[in-house]
């Protein structure tokens, strides 16, 4: 059976922590996200979320609140075994459901992957549009001031 048919979405444990720095820093690596430390993981938790085929993690993606009406999708990462296999839309869409219930009207995300982002019904919003609170991790990211991820929205309601 494979990955997609098997897939599984819930919420991180204690148990998850390895794998989810393994996957995220995988891509940190190559300059696509910020790294997590074991540390962040641990403190934050209670907000990601993993996808797992039922012998492994494959995924994981995390969602922060940054106020009352927009969250952001965060650390979305693909194990390598599971890429193009549909895991990355469904975390993103768990997620969105997520915001859907708790009455969050917009989910942001900071990507490289505009056309995936597009494809879970994100649209580009302009940067300067966003809070001042949403760029509070961008004092740990090496590309700033010249930040050249894109911003996207997604409006739940």
């Amino acid at each position: 059976m494979g990955v997609a048919k098997a897939l599984a979405v819930r919420q991180a444990t204690m148990k998850d922590v390895d794998a989810m720095l393994e996957i995220v820093n995988e891509y940190a690596q190559q300059g696509l996200m910020l790294p997590r430390t074991k540390l962040s993981f641990l403190e934050n938790l209670q907000s990601f979320i993993v996808a797992h085929d039922g012998d492994s993690v494959v995924g994981v993606a995390g969602l922060h609140i940054l106020w009352e009406d927009l969250a952001e999708i965060r650390s979305l990462a693909i194990s390598e075994k599971a890429k193009g296999m549909g895991v990355g839309k469904h975390l993103v869409l768990h997620l969105v459901e997520q915001c859907r219930l708790l009455g969050i009207k917009r989910v942001l995300a900071l990507t490289y992957q505009q056309v995936f982002f597009e494809k879970c019904g994100f649209w580009v919003v302009a940067k300067e549009t966003l809070p001042q609170k949403a760029w509070k991790d961008c004092i740990n990211c090496s590309k700033l001031p010249m930040c050249d991820e894109i911003a996207m929205i997604f409006e739940t309601a």
